[in-house]
């Protein structure tokens, strides 16, 4: 745009000032949802939404609980509180050991809770006797 007159340059001025003035607006539109977004219970609401939508991350939880809980379980089946420091340092290896395994392969270890379970059950469905007992 050219300025030639007093009257260019003011219709410049009124168009750069209301620019700026809804640029301002935009800024100030940003920093608020920013400041929103940033605020502690925010973050941890925005955090808990992806973990809850991401079926992936939620697997590998789950496989990591699962094989945690099983390695301690095992552990505990296996050793007790036994006092023996030979014995701890067994099952804390057979703790570790089975938790890596169920947690890396947790499908493996579905598909063969279902298996037994489907039998147990199957079986169970077949024996009518064992039911009225």
């Amino acid at each position: 745009m050219i300025i030639n007159t007093e009257t260019d340059l003011n219709c410049a001025l009124y168009q750069l000032e209301k620019k700026q003035a809804e640029e301002g607006r935009l800024l100030k539109e940003k920093f608020l949802m920013t400041y929103e977004s940033i605020k502690p219970a925010n973050l941890f609401r925005s955090t808990l939404g992806d973990v809850s939508s991401s079926p992936f991350l939620i697997e590998n939880i789950i496989g990591t609980v699962v094989g945690l809980g099983t390695g301690y379980l095992s552990r505990k089946i296996m050793f007790g509180a036994s006092g023996n420091i030979f014995k701890k340092l067994f099952g804390l290896i057979l703790q570790f050991s089975i938790t890596n395994i169920v947690a890396k392969h947790p499908n493996i270890v579905k598909s063969i809770s279902e298996y037994i379970f489907k039998h147990a059950f199957h079986k169970q469905a077949l024996n009518p006797k064992s039911i009225d007992r």
